[in-house]
């Protein structure tokens, strides 16, 4: 066969398995789309590595080795094994996340009493795909470097040596191997699925993505904490929507003593009932606790949806019974009671034995009188008179 006829034949077969690979693609966005809305989309996704793995398979296949050079024909039929890895690899890679993206994304919509299991199944897909993405790329790249005549020594040495090898490996590779045990850890056992809320070392987030190295949470002002996934399984965590996302929230009140409490309850309900963000499931006002200062601690507790909706019926009801307390009953604001030694009535005599017309002198400072009558007497050496300050 002479030289054209052989390129010939190879850009018959790289083109033809083209064609092959667009009417597949049109069926799939054609016909079968009808019946399987989701074939267009796997069509669109695998078009790129589809046309690749057949350009380089048919090339594998027509290529005239006998027609390039001595010392290029390895290289060549090397670097297009290679290829034929590469593109297997994508291909397969591809076909995954196509087939497994619609169920996710219907998880994803998933709302209600049945979201909590629709989010642990959704966490879980996620980190098996990764698994399994991870062990092909390894298997891709292991295949390729299995080409190499040199890495096939080696290799054949390892195996002999498989334990010192394994427990080298192992001992480089823990802290990767413990955070993959970490993350299917976490997965399986339910203990942090996405969309979770959760509270570690002070700091509210929500789960944005759960891989196999690292958890990354969204924080209530929109920025990013990232923490390994092994702080998960070491470390405390609070999950707030473990078992259900309605959550309980409290506002405390410190108030004097002439607080009506019982006014202020129905206020409380008043309140709540007005509110959309209240799920009309829990409410409560109670004085939970006396303080030594002459103050009343009270405490609303409220039930909401989630998280968020508890945080915002929190502050609207602080700032409701905050403004009709200080409206309606100015009195029973927060006072500080300072107490102070008796006076007594009768009047010291001066040291020269006279009294002054207005009062006795105590050490050395003589009582005085205000204008309604009520007497004023300062102390160098004793606590201050007995006042009533209202706390700022």
């Amino acid at each position: 066969m002479s030289a054209f006829w052989a390129w010939t034949v190879l850009a018959a077969v790289v083109a033809a398995s083209a064609i092959i690979v667009e009417g597949g693609r049109r069926l799939l966005a054609g016909r079968l789309s009808a019946r399987w809305p989701g074939a267009g989309r796997v069509a669109r996704r695998c078009a790129a590595p589809a046309f690749a793995f057949a350009a380089v398979t048919g090339s594998n296949a027509a290529m005239p080795y006998q027609l390039i050079g001595d010392g290029a024909e390895g290289a060549v039929r090397h670097a297009l094994r290679i290829a034929v890895i590469g593109a297997t690899t994508w291909l397969v890679l591809r076909i995954g996340y196509a087939l497994s993206d619609p169920p996710l994304a219907r998880l994803m919509r998933i709302e209600g009493e049945r979201n909590r299991r629709a989010r642990r199944a959704r966490t879980q897909m996620l980190l098996l795909r990764r698994i399994a993405a991870v062990i092909i790329v390894v298997l891709a790249v292991g295949a390729a470097l299995f080409t190499f005549p040199a890495v096939r020594a080696v290799g054949a040495g390892v195996l002999a040596s498989a334990g010192v090898a394994g427990l080298v490996v192992g001992i480089a590779a823990r802290p990767a191997l413990g955070n993959l045990l970490a993350g299917l850890q976490l997965a399986f056992s339910d203990a942090l699925r996405l969309d979770d809320v959760v509270v570690t070392q002070g700091t509210w987030g929500r789960v944005e993505e759960l891989t196999l190295s690292y958890v990354v949470l969204q924080l209530w002002d929109d920025r990013r904490m990232i923490f390994p996934v092994s702080h998960f399984t070491e470390q405390p965590f609070e999950n707030w929507t473990r078992h259900s996302s309605r959550l309980l929230g409290s506002v405390e009140l410190h108030v004097d003593w002439t607080v009506p409490v019982e006014e202020l309850r129905a206020e409380l309900y008043a309140a709540l009932r007005e509110n959309p963000l209240w799920d009309r499931r829990e409410w409560m006002l109670q004085v939970v606790d006396v303080l030594p200062n002459g103050v009343v601690k009270l405490r609303a507790l409220m039930s909401a949806a989630d998280s968020a909706s508890t945080w915002d019926l929190r502050c609207d009801v602080r700032e409701h019974l905050v403004a009709h307390i200080r409206d309606r009953h100015p009195e029973a604001l927060p006072r500080f009671r300072v107490d102070s030694d008796p006076v007594a009535d009768d009047a010291a005599p001066s040291p020269d034995g006279e009294t002054p017309a207005n009062g006795a002198p105590v050490d050395g400072v003589a009582e005085g009188r205000h204008a309604d009558g009520a007497r004023a007497v300062p102390r160098r050496d004793g606590p201050a008179p007995a006042k009533s300050l209202r706390r700022a």
